[in-house]
């Protein structure tokens, strides 16, 4: 594209360095914003009114903000979770049924003390909380490891795999907590029983301890890729499996342990989501929502670029705008799933301006000097 005597043109980047990243990211979200606005307009609501409302009630409002860090925990748990594998080169899309097994565990444990819908009775809370934290973990270990060594010993496809046991844990799910199952509910519901009291995942200002693992496990993550041997070795295998297997670095055992990894931060999901989230404490009617809202965690990956650091903000950008285009939807009498196609937009357009993490725009003088005389 010619202006005057310059060009535009594109040029590959070399590198990108961190801030460069955020400025593009940012740009994204302030054009899908834009670009959202339309939908605002079109819904006889004023955009900046309604965008004004999303990021009042999800990060300024006592009774908001407590939700969009429940929900910023879920999915920054369930993106790194899917970027553990990813950096291995391999897709992890079994969070659903990794976090059902990590909740069935959990309940497993409370069912095991004979914690079935006594809310008011005492339970040694110091001994079976960190036993269903656990749990979670080691159950959501056990349906990881499977796609891991399916695709490492047999090179099966792991996105097949794990979607497959995906519905086998809905299922399973389903028969523990309905029609009668070892988990239903004492009064006929549809739904798991509850926690006693006791066994309430502990608070800090209405914000559970799975903060702390979540933002924890981040770190400890990138620290893993960028400073160690095992993260060394698992990029390795990510850029190229068969000249890492040529260098010695075992396919099988790489393809295992980051599903084992993955699986059990996704399992560490389903027991904050079910057994820690304030107002929940059991597997709802609703936990297939729960299995859904997992795969925004495979948004939340790709858009921080496997980056568990850059992973944070993002999450916490989701978890917001979930909660507050949910509430804008209810105020401004809004047409059903606003929030949906809010959440559309921006991943579409982050995903988008990835674009400009290889490529840069750039002016080029094409006028010809002429010698001095």
């Amino acid at each position: 594209m010619r202006i005057g005597s310059y060009e535009l043109t594109l040029k590959k980047r070399e590198t990108l360095a961190g801030w460069q990243a955020a400025v593009i990211s940012t740009l994204a979200v302030v054009f899908a914003l834009l670009l959202f606005s339309l939908v605002f307009v079109q819904a006889e609501a004023n955009p900046l009114e309604a965008y004004k409302e999303i990021f009042d009630y999800a990060f300024f409002n006592p009774f908001g903000l407590p939700l969009t860090i429940n929900r910023f925990i879920f999915l920054l748990l369930c993106a790194c979770a899917f970027i553990i594998p990813i950096r291995a080169g391999l897709w992890n899309i079994g969070m659903t049924g990794q976090l059902y097994a990590g909740a069935l565990s959990a309940f497993a444990v409370l069912f095991a003390f004979g914690v079935k819908g006594a809310k008011s009775a005492e339970y040694p809370g110091e001994l079976i909380i960190p036993l269903m934290v656990v749990a979670s973990m080691l159950g959501a270990v056990v349906v990881g490891t499977i796609a891991g060594y399916l695709k490492g010993k047999y090179n099966v496809n792991e996105i097949v795999v794990t979607m497959m046991l995906n519905f086998i844990m809905f299922w399973l799910v389903s028969f523990m907590i309905k029609d009668g199952g070892p988990f239903m509910n004492p009064g006929g519901r549809g739904e798991s029983f509850e926690l006693a009291k006791s066994l309430y995942a502990p608070l800090y200002k209405d914000v559970p301890f799975t903060v702390v693992l979540a933002l924890g496990f981040a770190l400890l993550l990138y620290w893993v890729f960028a400073k160690t041997k095992l993260g060394y070795q698992i990029r390795a295998y990510g850029q190229n499996p068969t000249a890492a297997e040529y260098a010695g670095i075992s396919g099988v055992k790489i393809s295992v342990l980051v599903f084992v990894l993955g699986a059990a931060l996704a399992g560490l999901a389903g027991y904050h989501y079910f057994a820690a989230v304030p107002g929940v404490y059991k597997i709802a009617r609703s936990y297939n929502f729960q299995g859904d809202l997992a795969f925004y965690g495979i948004i939340c990956g790709l858009i921080s670029q496997g980056n568990p650091i850059a992973a944070i903000p993002v999450a916490l950008l989701f978890g917001g705008l979930t909660n507050g285009g949910r509430f804008v939807q209810g105020k401004l009498k809004l047409g059903f799933g606003i929030d949906y196609a809010l959440l559309g937009v921006l991943m579409i357009t982050l995903v988008a301006f990835q674009f400009f993490y290889r490529y840069q725009v750039v002016l080029v003088n094409t006028r010809k000097e002429t010698p001095d005389e």
